[in-house]
This record gives C-alpha cells, structure tokens and sequence, in this order.
C-alpha cells in the first residue's frame, strides 16, 4: 500500500475501511444498545494494536461488548473472571509432567485473540503483573519456554468503582500498558427501554443473529492502513504540547495542575500519535486534525496523571485536567 507523494494514503481505501468499520459497528448494535463511545474506544484500540482498561458499574455491557466485537470479527474470546485466590499460572498456564509423555505445557485463557479480563482490580498485584509481558511484548513465558500469542490481540481489563473492600489498586507501570482507559455509566432512560425490549438475559447471542464482517487479514490491512494516515508536524508539536502541559501546567496557565503529582508518560504522547491516526481513520480521513486528538486525549491521558493528596481530597478528576489542558494549549 503506497503513500501518495503527497503524504496521504489513497482515499478510496479510507472510505472503505470507514465502511467496514460502520458494519462491525452495525452489527454489534444487534445486542448492545448506547455505549457508542465505548464501541468506538474498542475499534481503535484494535486499529491501533493497543489494550483497553474500562472502568464502571457492574450490569452495564462491558463483558458483551466484547463478546460482540469478537464474533463480529470471528476472533477467539475468552474471559478470565479474576479473584483473589488467583495464582498467575491460572492465566500464563504451566509446565507438568506426564508419565507417558514426559514434560508438557498447558497454555492458559490468555492464549486467545481477545481477552477479556474482568474486575483485574479483585486480583493481587502478582496475578496483575503476569499479563504486562503478554500486553507488552505480545508473548508469554511458561517454564523456560517462551510462546508467541496469536494476531490480532486485543486486552480489555474491566474495574468497578464501587468496589472498596479486597480490591488491589493497579500500579502506574501497570495502567501505562493501556492504550486506553474509557469511563462507561449507565444507558439514558430511552436507552433503557430499548434493553428491556431486547432482554439479553432470556436469549442467547445465537438469536440476534451477529454476522462475521471482518476476517484475521482484515484487521491486519486496517492495521496498517491507520499507521499510513499522515500527520503533520503541526499535529505533532501540538500532541506534544498537550502532553508537555501535563508535565508542566505553569507553562501553560494550566490551574487544575496544581493538583497533578507527576504527569503523563512518553508512552501518552505515542499513544496519542497513533490513536489520532486511527481516528482519522474512522472518520474516513486520510489525515489526522488537531480535532481527532482532541477526541481521543481524554481516553489516553486520564489514566496516565497521577493526582496528588490535594487533588484526592479536593475529588478532581483527571478528566477535568484534561478538558482545561485542551482549553488552553494553543494548536499552533
């Protein structure tokens, strides 16, 4: 797929991918009703090869978004309901031995295309920690052996907020993995209705009939089509900046920044390059806009700023950083 001596990628791809990506969407809305925002937050974050931490309420559509996105796109699923007796073998797998056949490997749930791992939050820090190599580096070590996981791979990791008794804090290092975090609350009243209608809970998925609209190579092609959207170095100095005013909020008149500890990592600034890019995408153009990062900052950035005491006990959020670090770092 050549880049057009202009620095964009043929239109007529973008567009077609955009309808692709219409009808994984179409199909998904068969079973979820609302949480757009969260479907599209997922989409993205498989364009751009990246993972997905979800926080809200239980009974809201986390685990069947999921479930949706991966039969629409006939990936393998499996969901790992974490607790706090979790040993990190009950996700990596293990290495036992066999009489007959001597030493073998037993591969774990995280051997799949689509993980889904839910309330992450409930598990020791230990059992934590063993998906950050499979997060990161995309293989796994049992034993002394080391095993590539499959193409695509796609984490989604969900916590409850109203959880406050056995639950583990995950660390910074453990929250950078995440391309994402995403907020999800309950559906509007009219939304509601429309679930009552549909009733999830007395019919299967086999009934609402979700068809396959993306193949493996699919994914891949759509990969690699979101790496060649052009950003200019205007959008790239401005990426920056949003992240630099994170780091120092002075600079930028910033107030809210009082209440930050330390700021975003480098990691912010990659994750914003390319979920701009993917972004673009989605919305079939062959550029990314100082607009697309400002869609997607909040999800890349609200978990990479740690807030101090004061802001802990003032109740800020990190989404309200980030709205005044929007308001007031200048595009150009």
């Amino acid at each position: 797929m050549a880049v057009q001596a202009s620095g964009q990628i043929d239109a007529m791809k973008i567009r077609a991918c955009k309808e692709t990506i219409t009808h994984t969407k179409n199909e998904i809305k068969k079973v979820v009703v609302g949480q757009d925002e969260a479907m599209d937050t997922l989409i993205r974050a498989l364009l751009c090869n990246g993972h997905v931490l979800i926080e809200g309420v239980p009974g809201i559509a986390k685990t069947l978004l999921m479930i949706s996105l991966a039969q629409a796109s006939g990936e393998n699923f499996k969901r790992i309901q974490f607790t706090p007796d979790m040993l990190p073998s009950d996700i990596t797998g293990i290495k036992t031995y066999d009489p007959k056949k001597g030493f073998t490997t037993i591969k774990g749930p995280v051997f799949t295309n689509f993980v889904l791992a839910d309330e992450i939050n409930r598990a020791p820090p230990k059992v934590q920690s063993s998906l950050l190599e499979a997060m990161q580096e995309r293989k796994v070590t049992i034993g002394d052996e080391t095993f590539g996981l499959p193409d695509p791979f796609l984490v989604l990791a969900t916590q409850n907020t109203i959880e406050s008794l056995g639950v583990y804090d995950l660390p910074a290092a453990q929250l950078d993995r995440f391309l994402f975090k995403l907020v999800m609350g309950h559906p509007s009243m009219e939304e509601e209705k429309l679930i009552l209608k549909k009733n999830i809970t007395v019919h299967s998925l086999e009934y609402f009939n979700i068809k396959q609209v993306l193949k493996p190579k699919d994914i891949t092609e759509m990969q690699k089509l979101s790496q060649q959207v052009y950003v200019s170095a205007q959008v790239e100095e401005y990426i920056v900046r949003i992240v630099d005013a994170t780091r120092h909020p002075e600079k930028y008149g910033v107030e809210s920044g009082k209440y930050i500890d330390e700021g975003a990592s480098p990691r912010a600034s990659i994750g914003m390059y390319i979920a701009g890019k993917a972004q673009a995408l989605m919305s079939g153009n062959t550029f990314a806009t100082p607009e697309h990062i400002r869609d997607i900052a909040p999800d890349v950035l609200r978990h990479r700023i740690i807030l101090n005491y004061e802001g802990q006990a003032e109740e800020i959020t990190q989404d309200q950083i980030v709205k005044e670090i929007l308001s007031k770092v200048p595009v150009a």
